[in-house]
């Protein structure tokens, strides 16, 4: 069983049955963790809305732990994060998709590790690659035939780095050229320590990311939330028929 964390946007998926939802109690929080269970034909599938319900918790308060936790207990096989990004690789405008391989890691102060505290000995992953490369492959196939069938010119990226900023603010102008110089095609809030918690609990871990807006300082004015939330608005019936075909492939 797949799971998909729903990030800004994501509230559920029209094309998936609801089944039920799972209350799943986890060392890392003192309330359950809830975890819709769906289906996709006979394919069940685990949705958990990372912001929480009603969208509340912003991307430094989220319970990274608890939410990967209580998806290696519900024995999930693999995680698809759906996160809404800032673009900044020329090909990345509002609308278009990135299906990145590689993160840099900007944030600070959040629980990012389940090897912490009483520890036979100290332990380290590899992360040299922090997307799951076969999950990878599952979702550019799923985007590519989807564009096809559609005959549509939509662009989306099949790699890209993605840095990942503290929140809740955007971004500075001065932050963007930086990010860009250190190589980000796109920014965003909530991947770390989500990747690193999936790869500490041996979960293959891909992400779909919907770029809603220019970066700072890469387009005229300042960032429109208006206008982000039409780009979501826009965007998430094709993230829906993607995530539909993969949890079928």
């Amino acid at each position: 069983m797949l799971a998909i964390i729903a990030g800004t946007g994501l509230t559920s998926i029209d094309c998936f049955e609801p089944v039920s939802c799972e209350k799943v109690i986890t060392p890392y929080a003192d309330e359950p963790i809830s975890v819709s269970l769906l289906r996709s034909g006979e394919i069940p599938i685990a949705f958990l809305p990372r912001h929480g319900e009603g969208h509340k918790l912003p991307p430094h308060k989220i319970n990274y732990r608890a939410n990967i936790w209580a998806l290696k207990e519900l024995g999930v096989s693999g995680i698809i994060a759906v996160n809404a990004v800032g673009g900044i690789h020329e090909k990345l405008g509002p609308s278009c998709f990135a299906i990145p391989d590689q993160i840099i890691d900007y944030t600070w102060g959040r629980d990012s590790t389940y090897f912490a505290d009483n520890l036979d000995e100290v332990t380290h992953i590899d992360f040299t690659n922090p997307f799951d490369e076969k999950l990878r492959q599952r979702l550019i196939s799923s985007v590519s035939k989807l564009k096809a069938e559609a005959k549509s010119d939509l662009e989306f990226l099949d790699s890209g780095v993605y840095g990942c900023t503290q929140g809740p603010r955007l971004e500075t102008a001065a932050e963007i050229r930086k990010l860009r110089q250190d190589g980000c095609d796109l920014v965003g809030m909530t991947a770390m320590p989500e990747a690193a918690l999936a790869r500490e609990l041996k979960l293959p871990y891909a992400m779909l990311a919907l770029s809603v807006n220019w970066a700072a300082g890469l387009s005229a004015g300042e960032i429109s939330m208006d206008e982000i939330y039409k780009v979501l608005d826009e965007g998430m019936g094709l993230v829906g028929r993607v995530l539909a075909r993969i949890a079928n492939s």
